[in-house]
């Protein structure tokens, strides 16, 4: 047995045209049209063939079909500068993590969804009735990873070196989504979920696109983050960029951000916030944070991963049981689950309880 889309998968992962696979392969570009479109199945010769170059076991390509995101339901951020390369990679990273998470809640009960539609709200107010659902009031979050997967969002770490593809979200049935590019800064990461979540609440059945969704999702980020009440009583009043510098740690977010929230808030002024801006990016700061955080860990993986690691199953073995490579499971976690498989020993506070 063959399955085509898999085929696609896995060439689509290792952003390569069907001209480019044909090259490698020593075959015609129709031809693999024809085997992607199930037209014709390859032999037995040839997709050992596909296994070697594209670095995927030889049974992948025999399991059944995925159902993975597609462009029209993944809402990406910076959708704009990405190629569609650099989409389809991150939509087939996806497919690779719905496999993954399936896996996983074969073994384990996790966390249900907790969110809302807000659809017919401003993304302001979208905000506020997030924070007030999960209990937050006006306080600062302290992480944003935990927070999202104690209200039953799947994260994963997409791991693509690339400055154009910062996160993306999607719902999969009634299960969450949500991709973090763990190379930004780990404030930038918690504007990217919040970001993220701002889509899965205001966007779940479709309604805006584009630069309007993505305004959408930025105003509820902002708001999320960093709520009105708590800014006006922490910053009345800003002079200096030292002043904002100092400001950002309370809530976890770039100058930058802050320094955009303040204007909005109108705290500052459109001349502070003009100079602020041509100070902060002559310091460097757009690219590299002052004072930069620590990277947020999941609390969900590390304690998955503990679990499994002391029945003596590691993340080669749920690669093997999934005919993936081991290196997508590593892609899938980096940045979130931490060091190796026998460094993992947090005990975190969520309930994780395997299935018999």
């Amino acid at each position: 047995m063959f399955t085509p889309s898999r085929l696609t998968l896995a060439r689509e992962r290792r952003r390569l045209t069907k001209k480019a696979l044909a090259e490698r392969i020593g075959v015609t570009p129709h031809t693999i049209l024809r085997y992607e479109s199930g037209d014709i199945e390859p032999p037995e010769g040839v997709v050992q063939k596909f296994a070697d170059v594209l670095d995927f076991p030889a049974r992948f390509f025999s399991e059944p079909d995925i159902d993975g995101p597609s462009g029209l339901s993944a809402s990406f951020r910076s959708m704009s500068a990405m190629s569609a390369k650099e989409r389809d990679a991150a939509l087939a990273a996806g497919t690779l993590a719905f496999l993954l998470s399936e896996w996983v809640e074969k073994h384990f009960e996790l966390p249900e969804a907790d969110l809302a539609e807000l659809s017919d709200y401003t993304p302001e107010v979208a905000a506020r009735s997030i924070r007030e659902k999960w209990g937050l009031g006006e306080r600062p979050i302290k992480n944003m990873v935990h927070m999202a997967e104690a209200k039953g969002i799947r994260l994963f770490s997409m791991a693509e070196n690339t400055v154009t593809v910062d996160a993306f979200s999607i719902w999969r049935g009634d299960r969450p989504f949500i991709f973090l590019n763990t190379f930004k800064s780990a404030e930038h990461s918690r504007y990217d979920a919040a970001h993220e979540i701002g889509h899965l609440v205001l966007h779940k059945h479709g309604g805006p696109s584009g630069r309007q969704a993505e305004d959408e999702a930025n105003s509820f980020a902002a708001s999320f983050l960093m709520p009105e009440a708590d800014v006006r009583a922490v910053v009345p009043r800003i002079h200096t960029l030292n002043q904002i510098i100092e400001a950002k740690k309370r809530w976890g977010v770039s100058a930058i951000a802050l320094i955009v929230r303040l204007r909005h808030l109108k705290i500052i002024s459109e001349w502070q916030y003009r100079s602020f801006c041509i100070d902060a990016t002559e310091f460097g700061y757009r690219k590299n944070e002052p004072f930069s955080m620590s990277r947020e860990r999941s609390v969900v993986w590390q304690k998955v991963l503990t679990t499994l690691w002391n029945e003596r199953i590691t993340k080669n073995d749920i690669a093997q049981q999934l005919h993936v490579p081991i290196g997508e499971i590593e892609n899938l976690l980096f940045g979130l689950a931490g060091g190796g498989d026998d460094a993992l020993t947090v005990r975190p506070p969520l309930r994780l309880v395997p299935n018999e």
